[in-house]
């Protein structure tokens, strides 16, 4: 594989409107969560999210750790993304990936959801070339099918 950008699609069937409104309150990030890291989000992150918010989520993969991340691009309805990154000075060597997630309606009650891993942006170098790895690669398309499908489990 070897991508910088990995990117998922799956069709859900609802309206943008209905999918952006969960993917713009982190308190529903943990029940997305495909690759089980997502725990819990701070209480005093803001709700609906908008450019620029920050929102800090309590992670866990081996050891627990958090994350805060940023709204780096959004669209009402249409497109929402956050760069976490590790608190304080390591975030300069922690985090700088961005999640994407793009909403395409598909008729009336049918939206096409592209999410999407973008290591372009990484911090650290090391993580990068790990992250490269066949291994970690088919593990991060594992975990977004699975996000997506939670997400349209909700739907249904």
């Amino acid at each position: 594989m070897g991508r910088e950008v990995i990117t998922v699609e799956k069709v859900v069937n609802t309206t943008p409107d209905k999918i952006f409104d969960i993917l713009s309150r982190p308190s529903r990030h943990p029940e997305l969560d495909g690759s089980n890291t997502v725990k819990k989000v701070n209480s005093s992150s803001p709700e609906p999210l908008k450019l620029g918010d920050k929102f800090n989520m309590a992670m866990k993969l081996g050891i627990p750790y958090f994350m805060i991340s940023t709204i780096v691009e959004y669209e009402e309805n249409r497109k929402i993304a956050w760069q976490p990154k590790a608190p304080g000075l390591f975030g300069n060597i922690a985090g700088g990936r961005i999640w994407r997630y793009e909403l395409e309606p598909q008729g009336e009650k049918a939206t096409l959801v592209k999410e999407t891993w973008d290591i372009t942006q990484e911090a650290n170098p090391l993580s990068k070339k790990l992250l490269l790895k066949d291994f970690s690669q088919q593990k991060i398309v594992d975990a977004i099918e699975k996000t997506l499908e939670n997400l349209a489990n909700l739907f249904q």
